[in-house]
């Protein structure tokens, strides 16, 4: 993990690869969980015996449980000490270029793409890439932005 103690720190991170993040294991139980949650419970995801015969052979996790993924690979990637708050400030050119199977494990990698002072601190742009152990080729990839607060 990254730990930034001052946002000088945070400023000149950038281009700096934070690495991977640990697994996590998407289940069909996190799948159908999310369905609930997001009442988006389309076959393809929440039902195992049709999905089977789908185009990817079996349910396939939300591109946006993926995505909501991002903030849990975070915690493992970067830390910004000496800060009143930090905010989720939202996504840019967010891609989903493979599916998600059931049971299969997810991990994201990011690198610091930008760094820029606003109004109170800084805005940060992670370019962030999910990969999967079961998909040849990134399953997410987006730019996250966060801001760091100091007042």
């Amino acid at each position: 993990m990254a730990v930034f103690t001052s946002l000088d720190e945070l400023r000149s991170a950038v281009g700096t690869d934070l690495g991977a993040s640990d697994w996590v294991t998407v289940s069909q139980n996190r799948i159908d969980t999310f369905a609930d949650c997001t009442e988006d419970r389309q076959w393809i995801h929440i039902d195992p015996v049709r999905a089977a015969d789908g185009p990817f052979g079996g349910p396939i996790a939300h591109g946006y449980l993926t995505l909501s993924l991002l903030s849990r690979f975070f915690d493992d990637l970067i830390r910004v000490e000496n800060v009143t708050a930090a905010v989720n400030y939202g996504l840019d050119r967010v891609r989903f270029p493979s599916p998600v199977p059931g049971g299969a494990r997810v991990r994201g990698h990011a690198r610091v793409a930008s760094v820029a002072d606003i109004p109170g601190g800084v805005q940060v742009a992670l370019d962030v890439s999910v990969e999967c152990d079961r998909a040849d080729k990134p399953v997410c990839v987006a730019r996250s932005l966060a801001r760091y607060l100091v007042e």
